[in-house]
């Protein structure tokens, strides 16, 4: 099951709400999209140059908040400052590691019953989610 929309679906996404999709706003989600490690603005700003050499990095800044106002990516904002941008807006867990800085995604089954769960007995409309651990990899573990 593909959980993220087509280039079309962008595309219509982004014109729905009175945004132009061009090349380099299409590039920078897919950068997002593509990007395993929750790629930081500057990360996306490195790799979107290399195919658009005239992105600038204000441009990234302003096409990340669009997504996010799109919904189609939220911020993860981790405790060395910085910003990491998460394409799956599905229920899931992020493993974070303190030494190295590597995020990754983990399902667990029953998250999204417990979600469920929580925000009706909450009576609670969710807007987004974001569940991190911190910790240390497995690589980091090793060199204590």
């Amino acid at each position: 099951m593909n959980i993220f929309p087509s280039d079309p679906e962008i595309i219509s996404a982004f014109r729905s709400k009175g945004f132009r999709a061009t090349s380099q706003r299409i590039a920078i989600y897919r950068n997002v999209l593509m990007s395993r490690e929750h790629p930081t603005a500057q990360r996306i700003y490195e790799n979107v140059k290399k195919t658009h050499p005239t992105v600038s990095l204000a441009t990234v800044y302003k096409t990340l908040s669009v997504l996010r106002e799109l919904n189609l990516i939220q911020d993860l904002s981790l405790n060395q400052g910085e910003t990491r941008f998460e394409p799956n807006l599905e229920p899931h867990i992020n493993l974070f590691c303190e030494r190295c800085g590597d995020l990754r995604d983990t399902s667990e089954g029953c998250l999204k019953e417990i979600i469920e769960r929580v925000v009706k007995q909450a009576k609670f409309i969710p807007a987004r989610q974001s569940f991190v651990i911190y910790g240390f990899c497995e690589k980091c573990s090793k060199l204590n």
